[in-house]
């Protein structure tokens, strides 16, 4: 079954209640905590929501100062981030202690010109584990 990406009109701002009613109360909070956790002061990320017309949706770019770390978009009950890595990043990604289903996706993804995306599907604490190792793992590259 095919699910459906969200928050496709441009005159509605992707707010805490449009962001509630998408993904449904409970990943609604894992969403939040996982928001909480990487906007602290200590993690010092920021998300900075837009709406492209390319793609005829709204995206969130998570930022470190100026730097991408990941995309963000919201789907049917869940959200899904995508990371972009070099190829001299999949060694080290590799030693991560992130789900092998992960280290198989980048591995046989088809690169973006020189970037390799990596796509995780969150709605679970399993995912959410993965996707802050990851977060912390992008943010450290220079």
């Amino acid at each position: 079954m095919e699910t459906q990406m969200l928050l496709r009109d441009p005159d509605i701002f992707p707010s805490e209640e449009v962001l509630r009613n998408a993904l449904g109360e409970t990943n609604y909070n894992l969403f939040q905590g996982f928001v909480q956790n990487i906007t602290s002061p200590t993690s010092g990320l920021a998300m900075e929501w837009r709406y492209y017309n390319d793609g005829k949706a709204w995206l969130c770019k998570v930022v470190n100062k100026k730097k991408t770390v990941f995309w963000l978009s919201i789907w049917v009950h869940y959200f899904k981030t995508s990371f972009y890595f070099t190829e001299k990043h999949l060694e080290s990604i590799d030693a991560l202690s992130i789900a092998d289903s992960l280290k198989q996706q980048l591995a046989q993804a088809k690169s973006i010109g020189k970037l390799i995306p990596l796509i995780i599907d969150v709605h679970n604490d399993e995912a959410m584990t993965d996707l802050l190792t990851l977060v912390h793992f992008k943010k450290s590259l220079k």
